[in-house]
């Protein structure tokens, strides 16, 4: 069976360049406490992983180009897959704290994928016991996966599948072998009249789906030109340090919360959620941290978010990527930490409803009928400095994960972290996953862009707190007007 890649998928191969990789990363760090003997051993790692490579042809299938770049690229089975080549093991010198751990994963996520060979692997660190936070023993399992195989809610959907719900190696969720094999190229001829096929027919295709949206596109408007009747039109994205070029040293930080703490600071804005929480709280730490630096624009910042177009049911490829996506001004021209909060979640309904979700869904479809010629020109061509576009900011991204703890080789998994990949134009990436009633931020950005990121780090940790202490209940109820 053939399986070629999509054209969102195979954009992350085009658009990959030395200074910015397409991979994406986990973090879980484990207590190895409750795992037998109180310990977990690489080769543990390896038969785990070994057990578990049914469930996905991710594993064991790598990329096969066709020739002269005539059409995508193919998905193929990897007939040298070597299991153990691809995990290793790494210990962090003494005295291995926040900040050295902090930076093992910005170097690790700063290198590039053999991209000859199924593209994942994975990483054990130990040596963490100085970490705050961590248990005595504390491991972590540093998980490496190309976007163009994957996106995130398919890693955290395979990420569940090598996880345990207890410490005797209970599956976390029912066990399924993929379907069909990892995939086979076409003989020549047949990948050559694939390539000429899909040329011809796609501005067929790219026609009908223009036609298709072309009623909801109209509607869209006609809606935008009576809102603008009353309202000013949409803010332009405003030029800040996060929109220049990027660097191939990446900077990784995380701070971890109460998931509780965002559902009392969503719970104070009526239909916020905690996507509205997050976005708040990244306006609030940008607006402090551009404000000290005298780089704070009138204008609101633009977040992108990326949204998942998957369907809920049924959806025959849950690795691939299918994801859409909306741009929200976040509040940092607010300066009052609810009024912010209101303000997103205004943004945030309208957004999902009006032109922009529209125009998103869209451009998801057309660009799947672009010719794999154009779209490789184009997307190499975008990713260059000089002509990278400013769609926005930063990006913010919300994955929630697994509600109760989750196990690996008897060890109970105590933190989860996760990394994406920035482009020039778009250098900061806050990254949000909710476990184990716990909500942690990630924070993704450049060596050259964001040089002091332990006070970006501060800023968003005030910003929590005063979106916190702003949501929560005064004692006494409502305060009693003055009398004039």
């Amino acid at each position: 069976m053939y399986q070629q890649l999509g054209a969102q998928d195979a954009q992350f191969i085009y658009s990959q360049t030395p200074n910015n990789l397409t991979h994406i990363m986990a973090v879980s760090v484990y207590d190895p406490s409750t795992a037998p003997q109180g310990r977990v051993r690489l080769g543990d790692i390896v038969a785990h992983v070994r057990d578990r490579l049914f469930v996905s042809p991710v594993f064991t299938r790598k990329l096969y180009t066709p020739p002269l770049g005539i059409d995508h690229p193919y998905w193929v089975e990897d007939e040298h897959f070597d299991l153990e080549a691809h995990i290793t093991r790494t210990t962090l010198p003494e005295p291995a704290d926040w900040r050295q751990f902090a930076t093992a994963i910005s170097r690790l996520f700063s290198s590039p994928m053999n991209m000859h060979r199924p593209l994942w692997d994975l990483h054990m660190l130990d040596g963490l016991d100085n970490v705050e936070g961590f248990a005595p023993g504390s491991f972590a399992l540093v998980t490496r996966l190309h976007h163009s195989a994957i996106d995130g809610i398919g890693a955290a959907q395979l990420m569940a599948a090598l996880a345990d719900i207890d410490a005797q190696g209970t599956p976390a969720i029912p066990l399924q072998a993929s379907a069909g094999d990892a995939g086979r190229a076409p003989e020549s001829g047949a990948m050559l009249q694939r390539a000429l096929l899909s040329a011809i027919n796609s501005p067929l295709r790219f026609t009908r789906s223009l036609v298709k949206y072309t009623p909801e596109m109209l509607a869209a408007a006609k809606e935008k030109r009576q809102r603008d009747r009353s309202e000013a039109n949409d803010p332009e994205i405003p030029d800040t340090r996060f929109n220049g070029p990027v660097s191939p040293h990446k900077l990784f930080d995380a701070l971890t919360f109460p998931l509780a703490d965002f559902k009392t600071i969503k719970s104070a804005v009526e239909g916020a959620t905690v996507n509205d929480a997050v976005l708040a709280v990244a306006g609030g730490a940008l607006r402090r941290y551009l404000r000290k630096h005298g780089e704070l624009p009138e204008a609101s910042l633009i977040g992108w978010c990326p949204v998942n177009a998957r369907p809920a049911e049924g959806a025959e490829q849950p690795a691939a990527n299918n994801l859409s996506g909306m741009r929200v001004p976040i509040g940092s021209d607010i300066d009052d930490p609810l009024q912010r909060l209101r303000a997103i979640r205004r943004s945030t309904a309208a957004n999902k409803s009006a032109e922009s979700g529209v125009g998103a869904r869209m451009m998801v479809e057309l660009v799947q009928y672009i010719p794999s010629t154009a779209m490789k020109g184009l997307a190499r061509a975008l990713s260059q400095e000089r002509f990278a576009p400013k769609i926005c900011n930063l990006f913010v991204s919300n994955v929630p994960g697994s509600p109760v703890a989750l196990y690996t080789c008897g060890a109970q998994c105590t933190h989860q972290f996760g990394l994406a990949p920035l482009g020039n134009g778009m250098g900061l990436f806050i990254a949000v996953g909710s476990y184990n009633g716990k909500l942690m931020i990630n924070i993704i950005s450049d060596r050259n862009i964001l040089p002091d990121i332990d006070y970006f780090r501060e800023c968003v940790e005030v910003a929590v707190s005063e979106l916190l202490d702003a949501a929560k209940p005064k004692p006494g109820g409502r305060k009693k007007r003055k009398k004039s």
